[in-house]
């Protein structure tokens, strides 16, 4: 870590959370020389068996399962943009499959996982040991009971435990990464049958059964020693939380196990509702971990109401807001935009294929919210997860939910987010869907997971994507790329003088913030207007403002996009268009035609400004490219319009929509 970054990541911090760091610094050199033990007190005896979120279901596509859980068995691992990573099995844990670098056993909170070097690259090799394929295992066994999946589930958490001993390795530095591992854990204990697991059998399955219980106990201990607060405290200590209050409800079997229930389950509660704002959306500014926050609540929120120690009615009323904002930003053919930062983790894969998470997310609310709005988001038919976790029973419940009484679209103003939805049609062939956005840059001071895109917007008709966010790509490596897919060039909005509209100070870390603000929302049967701005140049030499209305004339299917820059001086300019990657994009001059499906359209750009047209370049800078996944992009279209501005400029873009029948 460069000093010029250590400066700026002290700079966003309080005098509390210096001292809390320097206190967590203390601790960990006490715990490097032994002198904080983790050793487990033997666990009590006679503990009442915890509750699984559900009845156990038993009916699903068994050769499903069986699939999956054999390619396990012959080492065959997913991970990321390798589907089907050969890592042999059991796997070498400290062995990043990507890279092939072998990590180190030094202690672990002192090894710096982020450094290439080190470690290689750090998502690969955490991804494996969060342990979704000993689920998938244990399903395996529950569904078929052949003996070769328990013994499957076995050798895993051996070879763990063996290769990755407490408290050493790049699997012992992240409070997060040993939380979605107890969850993973908890399900997959219940589902080999828990305390009477056939592989917990004879004396070899008695001394296994102490050492994994072992293992949850120093997880446990190190979660509680270990949260992430202050300018951290994002998603990851809400994920801290649900791992230590889902151990201490499945094994409840020390001292301390009430006490780690009771202050996870207390704090949760706090979080949830500092983290997700009342409109429903979470304040990461990130829709996939607005998904992944919304799945840490229904796991804990479903094991917590199982096991007799529900959460508030305020709990599930933010969690039904969470899926109405999903519902609400879904278009007609089912894409949610890419919003802020996605790496494509899951909290538990309870289902091998993993759906559309989305949608997954729609059908469990649905079940539990009786909602039909959800269900006609999410389809026809029930997913896997949902069965999973609310039992067979939701498969019934599911289908008596009368379809009839749809009203949609849910809403279309989500104030605290500063997302905004226009157009008309909605839920049709005919549907223009717009979802413009003048949100914060992110939650806390470091805005970890947001992107520079303030008053960019996404544009999607009769259920095509046309006009984009283009996703993430990358995190801890290939600085490159991470600056590129989370700064202002990736979003359809514009840039001033080459530079972003916040400043960046690391992969994870935003050292300026540009403020934006709505200034009106108009609806009429006629036309939808949304005016906002932001002071995000304000910075430069010459400041500026940039104020950008956008108008939607729905007879016409006609968009006009107005961008004000307010101020003085000299500039360059950039106005950035990118398309998804099945359209078809032809420039001529100042014109541009597109092609997407039954969509058809035109774009008159700015008088005065070149036009270029990009498609999958590298260098000098990046332009053209779309992340749909972590890891992973394509070449798509981006249309450039750009070129010099003396004292303020107005530039006016005009989209024309039409449809092929």
């Amino acid at each position: 870590m460069s000093l010029k970054w250590k400066l700026h990541r002290l700079s966003a911090m309080s005098g509390w959370e210096v001292g809390y760091r320097v206190k967590q610094r203390v601790q960990a050199s006490v715990e490097q020389f032994g002198l904080h033990s983790a050793a487990p007190p033997p666990p009590a005896q006679n503990q009442a068996g915890s509750a699984w979120v559900a009845t156990l279901p038993t009916q699903f596509n068994v050769d499903k399962y069986r699939r999956a859980a054999d390619d396990i068995l012959d080492g065959r691992f997913p991970v990321f943009a390798m589907p089907a990573a050969v890592l042999g099995f059991p796997p070498q844990w400290n062995r990043d499959p990507k890279t092939r670098k072998q990590a180190p056993l030094r202690f672990g909170k002192t090894l710096n996982y982020r450094d290439e070097a080190v470690v290689g690259d750090i998502k690969y090799l955490w991804e494996p040991s969060r342990h979704a394929q000993l689920v998938t295992l244990a399903q395996a066994w529950h569904l078929t009971h052949e003996q070769k999946y328990a013994d499957g589930c076995r050798t895993l958490l051996e070879s763990w435990f063996d290769q990755c001993p407490y408290p050493s390795g790049v699997h012992w530095t992240s409070s997060l990464e040993h939380s979605i591992r107890l969850v993973n854990w908890s399900f997959a204990w219940h589902l080999l049958g828990g305390d009477a697991a056939t592989i917990f059998e004879g004396s070899t399955g008695e001394a296994f059964k102490q050492r994994w219980l072992t293992s949850v106990y120093q997880h446990c201990h190190f979660i509680a020693g270990h949260f992430s607060r202050y300018s951290s405290a994002n998603n990851h200590l809400l994920g801290e939380l649900m791992g230590l209050f889902v151990a201490a409800l499945t094994w409840p079997l020390w001292k301390r196990s009430r006490r780690w229930k009771n202050t996870a389950q207390r704090q949760l509660e706090r979080e949830v509702l500092l983290q997700n704002g009342e409109d429903g959306v979470n304040r990461e500014q990130a829709n996939w971990y607005h998904h992944e926050v919304a799945d840490m609540m229904l796991v804990s929120g479903l094991i917590a109401r199982a096991n007799g120690c529900d959460f508030s009615t305020a709990y599930w009323h933010r969690l039904r807001g969470m899926l109405q904002y999903i519902a609400s930003i879904m278009d007609a053919g089912g894409q949610v935009p890419n919003f802020g930062d996605a790496d494509d983790a899951i909290i538990a894969r309870l289902d091998p294929d993993v759906p559309d998470v989305y949608r997954s997310l729609l059908a469990t609310g649905a079940v539990l919210f009786e909602s039909a709005e959800f269900k006609f988001k999410a389809g026809a038919v029930i997913d896997d997860k949902t069965r999973w976790l609310l039992g067979d029973a939701a498969l019934g419940k599911y289908e008596a939910i009368d379809m009839a009484r749809v009203s949609l679209p849910m809403r279309k103003d989500f104030a605290n987010a500063g997302y905004y939805i226009l157009g008309d049609r909605y839920e049709t062939n005919r549907e223009v869907r717009i979802v413009a956005d003048a949100g914060p840059l992110g939650y806390l001071s470091i805005a970890a997971h947001g992107h520079a895109d303030a008053l960019s917007f996404t544009l999607s008709a009769g259920g095509q994507e046309i006009l984009i966010d283009p996703g993430t790509y990358a995190y801890h490596t290939q600085r490159l790329w991470r600056d590129y897919f989370k700064g202002t060039s990736a979003h359809n909005t514009v840039r001033v003088d080459g530079v972003d509209q916040s400043v960046s100070g690391g992969n994870f870390l935003w050292i300026k913030h540009a403020q934006a603000q709505v200034v009106t929302v108009e609806r009429t049967p006629l036309a939808d207007r949304w005016v906002a701005s932001h002071d995000g140049y304000s910075r430069l030499k010459h400041p500026l403002t940039h104020r950008r209305e956008i108008l939607f004339e729905k007879q016409q299917s006609r968009l006009q996009v107005t961008d004000e820059l307010l101020g003085s001086g000299a500039h360059e300019v950039e106005l950035f268009w990118h398309f998804a990657e099945q359209c078809s994009v032809i420039a001529d001059g100042r014109a541009v035609r597109v092609t997407c499906g039954d969509v058809l359209l035109s774009m008159i750009l700015p008088e005065g400004l070149r036009c270029s047209v990009y498609r999958g370049v590298e260098r000098p800078q990046p332009h053209g490219w779309i992340s749909r996944s972590f890891d992973a992009k394509l070449p798509t279209t981006t249309i450039v319009a750009n070129g010099p501005i003396n004292g303020g400029a107005r530039l006016v873009t005009r989209i024309n929509l039409d449809f092929k029948v």
